[in-house]
C-alpha cells in the first residue's frame, strides 16, 4: 500500500479537489450519480489515479443504488484496470463496491468472497473505516444464524477504533442489530438497540438519520403491543416531514397499521393508500410484492371514489 492517506488525500487536503465522500446523499442516488460526474473532468485532469479511481468507486455505488448494475459493472472494469497504479485504499474500495453491485444483483456468494478480502486487507492495512464497512456488509450477506456475529464484529471494530468516521459507524451498527434481533422475533433486544441507535444518533444530530432511528423504535413498539405510544411517535415524525416538505411512506404505512389495531380502520384506509402511493415509487420495496398487494388491498386503491 502507499502509506497512510495516499496521493488522493493529500491532494484534497491542499483544496485542489474536492471530498467526493461528503458529496453523499444515500436517499437520493441519482442526485449523488450527478455529483460524482460533475467532478469527473477535473479528476481527469489532475492525472491522480487513485483519487480518480475511488471516485469512480462511488459513482458505481451510486448506479448500483439505482440498479443500474451494468453500468455499475462498466464503471468498476475501469477502476480494475487502474488499480495496478493506485494504492490500497483504492483497492479496498474497489472490492467493496464490486462486492456492493453482486449483492445487489443477487449474487451473494461472490459478493461475500470480495467483502471478506477488503475486510482482510482493510484490517491488515488499519483501515478502520473501511474495515468496519466490509464487516457489516459481510453481516448483510451471511445467512441470518450468523448476521449477530458479524454485526458485533463490527461493532467492536468500531468501538474500538482511534478512527473518528470509524467510530461514526457505531449508529448504523446499531441499527443493523436491532432489525438483527428483530428478524429473531427477539424484541426486547431489538428495542434496547434501536434505542441506542436513537441515541447515537440524536448525538450525531442529522435530522434524517434520527428520523429513521425513531421510526424503528416505533415500529418495535408496535409489535410488542405498545400501539398507543408507536403511533404518537408516528404522528410525530408525520409532522415533522410535512413541515420540511417531505413524504415518506414509510411513515403513514405504519400510521395505518397503528390504526388498524386500534379498530381505527376508516382513518387506517385513508394511510394505507396513502403509504402504497408512495412507497410503490420507492425501488426498495419493489421487489416487496405481497406487501404492496397488502397496502393496495387495505387501502383500496382504484376503488374509492374519486374526490
Amino acid at each position: 500500500m502507499a502509506g497512510g492517506l495516499g496521493e488522493a488525500e493529500r491532494v484534497k487536503g491542499t483544496g485542489k479537489l474536492p471530498d467526493f465522500d461528503k458529496l453523499w446523499d444515500y436517499a437520493r442516488p441519482d442526485v449523488t450519480e450527478r455529483r460524482f460526474r460533475e467532478l469527473l473532468p477535473g479528476a481527469l485532469d489532475s492525472l491522480d489515479l487513485s483519487y480518480l479511481a475511488q471516485l469512480l468507486t462511488q459513482l458505481a455505488r451510486a448506479e448500483g443504488l439505482q440498479r443500474k448494475f451494468q453500468n455499475a459493472h462498466k464503471t468498476l472494469d475501469r477502476v480494475d484496470k487502474a488499480l495496478p497504479k493506485t494504492d490500497g485504499r483504492t483497492l479496498i474500495r474497489y472490492l467493496l463496491e464490486r462486492g456492493r453491485v453482486y449483492n445487489s444483483s443477487g449474487n451473494v456468494e461472490d459478493a461475500k468472497r470480495l467483502f471478506l478480502q477488503a475486510l482482510d486487507l482493510a484490517v491488515k492495512s488499519k483501515e478502520d473505516l473501511y474495515a468496519v464497512d466490509a464487516a457489516h456488509m459481510v453481516a448483510i450477506v451471511e445467512p441470518p444464524e450468523n448476521q449477530l456475529e458479524w454485526n458485533l464484529k463490527a461493532l467492536d471494530l468500531a468501538e474500538n477504533s482511534a478512527d473518528e468516521r470509524a467510530r461514526s459507524w457505531k449508529g448504523s451498527l446499531y441499527n443493523n442489530l436491532g432489525w438483527t434481533y428483530f428478524g429473531q422475533g427477539n424484541y426486547q433486544e431489538a428495542l434496547f438497540m434501536f434505542e441506542k441507535a436513537l441515541d447515537f444518533r440524536t448525538q450525531q444530530g442529522d435530522p434524517v438519520n434520527v428520523g429513521v432511528a425513531k421510526w424503528c423504535v416505533a415500529k418495535t413498539l408496535r409489535v410488542m403491543g405498545h400501539t398507543e405510544e408507536a403511533l404518537d411517535v408516528q404522528q410525530q415524525l408525520f409532522e415533522e416531514y410535512q413541515a420540511a416538505g417531505k413524504k415518506s411512506g414509510f411513515v403513514y404505512e405504519e400510521i395505518a397499521e397503528c390504526m388498524l389495531v386500534l379498530g381505527r380502520d376508516t382513518e387506517a384506509e385513508g394511510w394505507f393508500a396513502a403509504a402504497y402511493n408512495e412507497l410503490s415509487k420507492d425501488p426498495t420495496v419493489a421487489s416487496d410484492r405481497d406487501r404492496l398487494i397488502r397496502l393496495k388491498t387495505l387501502g383500496k386503491v382504484g376503488m374509492r371514489e374519486q374526490v
